[in-house]
């Protein structure tokens, strides 16, 4: 089915969203606050690009020790998974700086993690956001067949093993993205029509994806290979720990935000409709966690608290928190459900819980 036939229920609950929207508005208006970022992103912004850059640049000038290298690699893989969470994620949700173009930038700065932004746009933005957990249309649950996040695809019988060997999977996220996920999103992307809602033709964004490829490698992994004087295969061995430690850290902040038992997996009907306000949706496929935890909501770009980032996704991380109380408030009015994990630990245990049961159950 076609992602533009596919349509939520505009007489289902809508008033819902209508009623937080005013009150979110209003949050704003009355605190005389802007929904984008502030000094607060700047210094955010400052210490993860630091994070990842600094380790490097040490990698190449100072450090001539194989452990003090492996720590400059692990360093950057936290930094690189901050860049990612923290900046580019609000970046290219539009809600980093009222300025396009500083959105634009930052959101660019996935480059410096070999990822391809327009793919992650159509990824995420088109797909994710609005198709949440609808098999078939958000990419986020569709792995392959190696694992199984929706009660609606095959199961198969390795399956039933997903719950241990999803972990050590996840770490691969990023490897991915450096080598073929990007083209695999390219050419089906066109296909499906979606290459269209970035700027620029196919042809246009394939020579992007390959230049940014082949720089990313030079300035990430051959450089170390010359200047770092150790052997070639503990440089290699660093750049691959970066990126699994990255992957790891990335699956297990966004995963237990939707792969999880309160999660409904909506399908729509032969006519391609879903029974459901897309905003009601939103709240029946995600889930918070680990809401009082300030320093693992301020390392993870507020991505802790995913009902309101779905729901609200041009609003900067910054204000998620406050608005938190708004959006719990409205929904038990309306007798809706709004799903939270105490801790991040309980997120992850409910996760596993639901690979447990996707594998073993139909």
């Amino acid at each position: 089915m076609q992602y533009s036939n596919i349509q939520f229920d505009k007489n289902h609950n809508v008033e819902f969203y209508k009623t937080l929207q005013k009150r979110v508005r209003g949050y704003f208006k009355e605190n005389q606050i802007t929904r984008y970022g502030d000094y607060r992103m700047v210094l955010k912004t400052i210490f993860m690009l630091a994070l990842y850059l600094v380790p490097f640049i040490l990698l190449l000038t100072v450090v001539n020790s194989v452990w003090l290298a492996l720590l400059m690699w692990v360093l950057m893989a936290f930094g690189m998974a901050g860049v990612g969470l923290s900046i580019m994620h609000d970046a290219n949700h539009g809600a980093y700086s009222k300025n396009k173009k500083v959105n634009s930038w930052m959101g660019a700065v996935l480059y410096l993690a070999g990822g391809s932004d327009a793919m992650w746009r159509i990824q995420h933005n088109v797909l994710h956001h609005t198709y949440t957990n609808v098999t078939g249309m958000d990419d986020d649950i569709d792995p392959g067949a190696v694992m199984r996040f929706s009660p609606h695809e095959k199961r198969r019988k390795f399956h039933k093993y997903q719950h241990i060997y999803a972990w050590f999977l996840y770490g691969m996220m990023t490897l991915m993205w450096i080598t073929t996920k990007d083209f695999k999103q390219l050419y089906r992307y066109k296909k499906m029509g979606l290459t269209q809602t970035q700027s620029g033709s196919y042809n246009k964004l394939l020579a992007i994806t390959i230049i940014s490829k082949l720089l990313y490698y030079a300035v990430f992994l051959v450089l170390p290979l010359i200047f770092t004087p150790i052997a070639w295969y503990f440089t290699v061995l660093g750049f691959f720990l970066m990126h699994y430690i990255t992957g790891f850290i990335l699956g297990c902040i966004f995963q237990p935000a939707h792969v999880v038992p309160t999660s409904n997996y909506p399908l729509p009907d032969e006519s391609g409709n879903i029974k459901a306000d897309w905003a009601v949706s939103q709240l029946l496929n995600t889930a918070n966690f680990a809401p009082k935890s300030k320093l693992l909501s301020w390392y993870v770009g507020g991505l802790n608290f995913q009902i309101e980032h779905h729901l609200f996704p041009n609003i900067c991380h910054v204000h998620y928190k406050k608005l938190s109380r708004i959006v719990k408030k409205t929904a038990e009015e309306f007798n809706l459900p709004y799903h939270s994990q105490k801790t991040f630990w309980g997120a992850l245990k409910v996760h596993g819980q639901m690979l447990k049961q996707l594998g073993t159950k139909d």
